[in-house]
């Protein structure tokens, strides 16, 4: 295993870790409840956005614990994304990371209230003094993750998303929707490091611009995986796009030209780190992982 994908897998190691200790026991007459927010958050996955947080803020010297329960805080809504997004009123999937979505494990309503109690958890996470000492550091991550998660980031971005499948969008709406649907959260994740200290105007512009890029990138390499992944190596249905008629970067500008600008947008990302030097090398690493990924 190459340095990077271990680094990777450590990071999603403590992450996990954390956030076993962190989420309610699967206990009491609400234990199946809680198994279902266990079964999501705690299953396997890449971890990437909290990756991205805890690297962000290793850049900026920031407080490691504070560092790692925004982690979790932010794996806990996008856990939460996932149980509703899968849901048959959604993208009715069955699998999810190559299991059942958490509707088929347990059944809907445990799936509903698993996301709605992951949200919750997130939340009380970041508020508890153990994030940070001071009141207004954390009510500022509060705020800034809930911007990122509700109507001006992935959720309003998951609307944009519904109507595309009945409404005829151009690139203008797509890359709005993908801004808000992906890329506002990982824009939260490397976020964390600017509030958790206090930065350089210059840093922080650096830190916005490269998670603004790559979390485009991102979006338009999920676009490819469906049109062009397999199924065994994506953990989940492929090909919905097209089959539901909705417009994306890929239906828009063709495969190629999709690859095209989600190169471009890499390149961009990178480019946004030189003020770190080498410093920074993981970040760059994780650039090209997004954009070679499988799954």
């Amino acid at each position: 295993m190459d340095s990077f994908e271990k680094r990777l897998n450590e990071a999603a190691d403590r992450v996990t870790v954390a956030l076993d200790a962190l989420l309610p026991r699967a206990e009491g007459p609400e234990a199946h409840l809680n198994s279902a927010m266990r079964y999501a958050a705690l299953g396997p996955g890449k971890r990437l956005r909290p990756f991205l947080a805890l690297e962000a803020c290793k850049l900026v010297n920031a407080d490691e614990r504070g560092a790692l329960r925004s982690a979790c805080a932010l794996e806990c809504i996008h856990a939460y994304s996932l149980i509703h997004d899968d849901l048959p009123c959604m993208d009715d999937d069955d699998m999810r990371r190559g299991r059942p979505t958490v509707h088929k494990a347990y059944d809907e309503a445990a799936a509903v209230l698993a996301g709605d109690g992951l949200q919750s958890v997130a939340f009380e996470i970041l508020a508890h003094p153990d994030t940070h000492q001071r009141g207004s550091v954390r009510a500022r991550l509060v705020e800034r993750l809930a911007r990122a998660s509700g109507p001006y980031g992935m959720v309003g971005g998951q609307m944009i998303d519904i109507r595309a499948e009945t409404e005829a969008f151009d690139i203008s709406v797509v890359t709005r929707m993908h801004r808000m649907k992906t890329g506002a959260l990982i824009s939260y994740a490397v976020e964390t490091a600017t509030i958790l200290t206090e930065v350089e105007d210059h840093v922080r512009r650096a830190l916005e611009g490269f998670a603004h890029d790559l979390g485009l990138a991102y979006q338009i390499t999920d676009d490819l995986l469906d049109a062009t992944g397999d199924k065994a190596e994506t953990g989940k249905a492929v090909g919905k796009d097209a089959g539901q008629g909705k417009a994306t970067f890929v239906t828009i500008l063709g495969v190629e030209g999709a690859r095209d600008r989600s190169r471009h947008l890499a390149a961009q990302a990178k480019d946004h780190l030189e003020t770190f030097g080498a410093r920074a090398d993981v970040l760059r690493e994780a650039v090209d992982f997004i954009l070679d990924r499988r799954s």
